[in-house]
């Protein structure tokens, strides 16, 4: 009977350090998660434009087809690469972060480019006209999955970064496995009721028994065309903002000091200047810089990616073809 009872004392143990290693994993995913918040707004700014122009009966099965290839993505793909990259290449883990930092500005920067200088657009529109639905919906989650694999492998390399190095191989794979589904469950739910709320608005103003009820619908409505301009913009900004920081911060891990050091004496010198509120102060003028860093790193690259990556890249795609 004591030998059960010790056996049974045994299990009850055993079971409280995997649940205090469960509840670890999870805190360690939530906070590494937090890391990735610019390039996560980013990912959920741009996937409702790939739902735009089909029915409304189409939207959700849309968002849910690119939540699939996006869970793929990071379950599959992207997890076994970072812990390959944790357990045997380290060293290469901040200037992979510096390269997708690298893209996210040029994303960034181009965006504020076509704004500044709007290109013509119709010929790409008259070919979506002329395809088939089905086969235009195919082609728009197809690249919807592509971007987000892109996204997904910056958000999931931060994620890796922000992980303390002391935990062990199987606590980062679980780690990387709740965040990516935490991040990819909090977009892809946030993007399906970003699309149906112009839907929810119409039936509040058609079906609503109170005028509130019908004015708050007309509210929805009227607000959604303005919300998604300005999701666009903060995601637009995030980009930058994310990717030069995570440059300048790269470079400072690489040994080159002077542009972190200079952003950093910048902010001290705003904190001393306001005497009020430093740690807001500190954050704003660090992310204001980042940002101006970010945004001449992408202008930079749009004309290198124009004009010598992407015809570079065809000619590849061409010859494997």
């Amino acid at each position: 009977m004591s030998g059960l009872i010790a056996l049974l004392d045994d299990v009850a143990a055993i079971a409280k350090v995997a649940a205090a290693s469960v509840d670890d994993v999870i805190g360690q995913a939530v906070k590494a998660s937090s890391k990735a918040a610019g390039a996560v707004i980013d990912d959920a700014a741009v996937t409702p434009k790939y739902v735009h122009g089909f029915s409304a009966a189409r939207e959700l099965p849309i968002v849910w087809s690119i939540a699939k290839g996006s869970i793929f993505n990071k379950l599959v793909i992207l997890v076994p690469v970072a812990l390959l990259l944790a357990e045997f290449a380290p060293w290469a883990i901040a200037p992979l972060l510096m390269l997708g930092g690298a893209y996210l500005t040029f994303e960034g920067a181009e965006k504020v480019w076509h704004a500044v200088n709007p290109a013509d657009h119709h010929s790409e529109d008259v070919l979506a006209a002329k395809m088939h639905d089905a086969t235009l919906e195919e082609r728009k989650v197809r690249g919807a999955i592509k971007t987000d694999f892109i996204l997904s492998a910056e958000i999931m390399t931060i994620i890796l970064s922000a992980l303390p190095p002391e935990i062990g191989f199987w606590q980062t794979a679980g780690a990387l496995a709740v965040a990516g589904l935490i991040i990819t469950f909090a977009v892809y739910g946030a993007v399906g009721i970003i699309v149906k709320a112009d839907d929810l608005g119409l039936a509040m103003v058609a079906k609503g028994r109170f005028a509130v009820t019908r004015a708050v619908g007309q509210a929805i409505v009227r607000g959604m065309p303005g919300f998604l301009k300005l999701l666009v913009i903060i995601g637009t900004a995030a980009m930058i903002w994310v990717g030069g920081q995570i440059i300048v911060h790269g470079l400072h891990e690489l040994g080159f000091h002077a542009p972190q050091d200079f952003i950093n004496d910048v902010a001290m010198q705003a904190v001393a200047m306001a005497g009020t509120a430093p740690a807001a102060v500190k954050w704003t003028v660090t992310a204001f810089l980042d940002g101006i860093v970010g945004l001449v790193i992408g202008m930079l690259l749009i004309p290198l990616v124009t004009f010598v990556i992407a015809p570079v890249a065809g000619m590849f795609s061409r010859a494997s073809e």
